[in-house]
This record gives C-alpha cells, structure tokens and sequence, in this order.
C-alpha cells in the first residue's frame, strides 16, 4: 500500500472482531471511507496519506451504535423524573408532546441529541419518534448514521391522523431516503398496546415486502404483559408470533418480563433484542436477563431510550450499567464481560440494524466508523487492560475524536459538522415554551 487517505495512530486498537482482541500500538489506513489496512504503528511511515492522527494515549473502538433512542425527546430531559412508566407516559410525556409536537420542536430536539451523542462516541442510531423526515435531515447534515422509525400509533398526533396516514408518510420517508449510504429506515410500530393487530399485521406484510426490519417495544413492563392477558388471553410476544412478526426482522425493545419458553423462541427465531438498562432501571420497569438471551443465542445490542427517561443518551455510561447489572441479575461475577457489552455496544448492534456487514467492528473492507478515547486521564489510569478501562472506568468525556466512513465529525472534543452552541440555545427557548404551559 503506498496512499491513503487518513492513517489514524493510537496506542491501542480493540477491534471487537475478533472477539476480546487489543492490538497495542497500532493503526488504521483509511481510504476512500473504508477500512484498508490494520498495520502497527511502525510500517505507517512507508505509507503516504493526506492526513495522519497521532493519538498515543487513546484506545480506537468501533463507532458506538445506539440500537433504540427517541432523539427529539432530548427537550423533555428532566420534564417528569421519579414516575413509573404508564403514569410518566399519559400524564407527562403525552400531554406535552400533544401540545408542543412539531417538525421546529423534532429539528431542535434532534440537533441537541446529536450533539450530546457525537460527544460520546456514538456514529450510529436507530431512532423512533415524530416527524423523522427532519431527524433525517438534521443527522444528514451532521454526518451521523441513523436508522429513522417509521412510526405507526393507532391514535392520531401532530404527526398523523392514524395508523393509515402514519404508514404512508412511512413508506414516503422510506423512498425518500432508500439510495442514502447513510441514512435508512425501519418499521416503528410503538408497542402491542398501542397498534392494533390487523395493523400490525399490515406492518408485516409491508415489511416482508421491503425486506426492512421491525422496531418495536415488547415486554417493556409486568403491567404492559397482564393488561395483555386479561385482554386478549394472551402476552404479547405471542400475539405478536400469531401475526408472524416474531422472526429474525424483529428488533424487540426492553423485554424485562421474559419466560423460558420466550427465551428460546427468540432464539429460535433469529430475533434481536435492545436492552436499555439505565431507562428500565429509572422506571422501575424489570430487569432483561441479558446473560440468559446470550447463552441461548440471542443476538442482544443496548439502546439508551430517550433522553427523557434515562436521561442521557451516553453510550459508555449505558455499557457500564449493563456490565454490571448484568453481573447482580446472574449472581455471576464472570457474566457479561467487558469484551462482550462493547461487543453488544457496536457489532450486535449494527447487526440488529442490519448494518453488521458495514460497520460495527474495525476490520478492513468495513467502513471506517471509529471512536477514539483519550485514556491518560486520572480516572482510567494505570492500564492493565484499555478494554476494561473503557467499559468500567472512562466517561463519555473522554471520548476525543469520532469518525463516521472516514470523516472527521469530532476533533479533539470539538464537532465539525454541527453546531453546539446553537443546539443549546434552541434546548433553552424550547425551555422556556414548554414552562409557560405546565
């Protein structure tokens, strides 16, 4: 190799494939967006590039992939803490989206997200939510990868009328953005409880026919499963079996109440599962058996739901809180390891988005989506193992410099593509709007 585009020098490059590998002062050449080479530091010299980075005291990962989120909530941080669920839901979220959705509330709300999550190292998000045309463009802009919801609700909102007009502006979002290398879409009906079977079962033909992928909330809470007996006979991942949803399409959301039977059918049908623990933990929601799913085969990502109930959208802090709830739920102090949460945190993501071909992990052919993370600072120092470090002991402030297919989004903390100040005045007035209601 004589030319490339970027050659990105660092102390240690933890490529999550092959498994739990660190590759201590080594490289990656980068050309044309891509992955070319993996070389150690010392054979770059031969090879002429148009950039190079030096990060000696940085660990590369694989760009941070956020399998569930809802971005524009982000103006709804810290609006109605300290609830469960349902109560949270219908007397706080709802009501406020009701009298403030709009396609300026999503604009504002999804350029504070993808400040917040460039911040963190997360290149990749699924996202379901309102309006997600102008999610779209907002992450177009900035550079980030997204997977827009197209979101399907029974009732009507500021977005729709119903389930009809909700699945139309989906299938429009859908051909605007088909050819996009950054940029697809996903089926996003919200739940069971708030899509009616035969809708859902429009759902799955459609998605069957584009061959996209099902994003769903499934088995958020006990609450969420009872209501579902007592009013149909039965709880909703096999309803949801009934109607030939469950199947490796489906990226089931939460799923804290989960049986034996449901384990193995999950695995059974190629099904993924996001685990967003720092959300469940903070509504009391249940606890998803992370460890379980994985013995039994299931392919498990994490998400951080939305800002509004989390309330962060910090890939690094979700990883710690599932490494060691992973670790009490098992009274196991081996479960979950290190390896396997960044592991759940980049590649079993991407593959649940179906993007594991593309990104997820640092090998060549894959496109270039990398998270430098400055480990010199006190907090993470001695290294034994930068693995462990990143996943027990850094911050979200740590991370330096973000990627996505080779261009240079974050800087030495600063974003390149969007702009932060701005967000943050728009997150003000939005504020002060929705105080003037409450």
């Amino acid at each position: 190799m004589e030319h490339a585009d970027l050659i990105i020098r660092a102390g240690w490059i933890i490529p999550v494939e092959p498994g739990d590998a660190i590759l201590e002062s080594h490289a990656l050449i980068i050309r044309d967006g891509t992955i070319a080479a993996i070389v150690p530091n010392a054979e770059t010299d031969a090879i002429s590039a148009e950039h190079v980075v030096d990060r000696p005291d940085h660990a590369l990962i694989p760009g941070l992939v956020n399998a569930h989120t809802h971005a524009a909530m982000s103006l709804l941080r810290g609006l109605a803490d300290d609830l469960p669920l349902m109560k949270w839901l219908s007397e706080h979220v709802w009501p406020a989206e009701q009298a403030h959705m709009s396609a300026e509330f999503v604009h504002a709300g999804a350029e504070l997200a993808v400040v917040e999550m460039l911040r963190g190292g997360t290149t990749c998000f699924s996202d379901m939510y309102f309006f997600p045309e102008v999610t779209g463009r907002v992450v177009s802009r900035a550079g980030l990868r997204a997977i827009l919801g197209m979101i399907v609700f029974d009732f009507p909102s500021a977005y729709g009328e119903g389930a009809e007009d909700y699945l139309n502006k989906g299938l429009e979002l859908h051909d605007a953005w088909r050819n996009d290398p950054l940029v697809s879409t996903v089926f996003a009906p919200h739940a069971p409880y708030t899509v009616s079977e035969p809708n859902l079962e429009r759902i799955r033909t459609l998605a069957d026919e584009l061959d996209l992928p099902v994003h769903m909330h499934v088995h958020e809470t006990a609450h969420e499963v009872a209501d579902s007996v007592e009013k149909s006979g039965g709880r909703p991942l096999a309803r949801l079996d009934a109607l030939g949803l469950v199947s490796p399409s489906l990226i089931a959301v939460h799923m804290t109440q989960v049986l034996d039977d449901e384990i193995r059918l999950l695995a059974d049908k190629g099904v993924s599962v996001v685990h967003c623990p720092e959300s469940n933990l903070k509504l009391a929601s249940g606890f998803c058996p992370v460890q379980r799913l994985l013995d039994e085969g299931v392919n498990v990502a994490i998400g951080t739901d939305g800002a509004a109930s989390n309330n962060d959208l910090d890939m690094i802090g979700e990883m710690r809180t599932a490494a060691l709830l992973g670790k009490g739920i098992a009274g196991d102090a081996a479960a979950l390891p290190a390896a396997t949460v960044l592991r759940m945190a980049t590649l079993n993501g991407a593959r649940a988005l179906g993007q594991g071909d593309r990104i997820g992990s640092l090998e060549v052919g894959k496109e270039a989506d990398v998270v430098a993370v400055d480990l010199s600072r006190a907090a993470t120092q001695p290294i034994y193992n930068p693995l462990s470090q990143i996943v027990y002991a850094a911050s979200r402030d740590q991370v330096s410099d973000v990627w996505v297919a080779g261009r240079h989004l974050l800087s030495e903390c600063v974003p390149t593509t969007a702009d932060a100040d701005a967000a943050l005045r728009q997150a003000r007035r939005w504020r002060d709007r929705i105080c003037s209601t409450l």
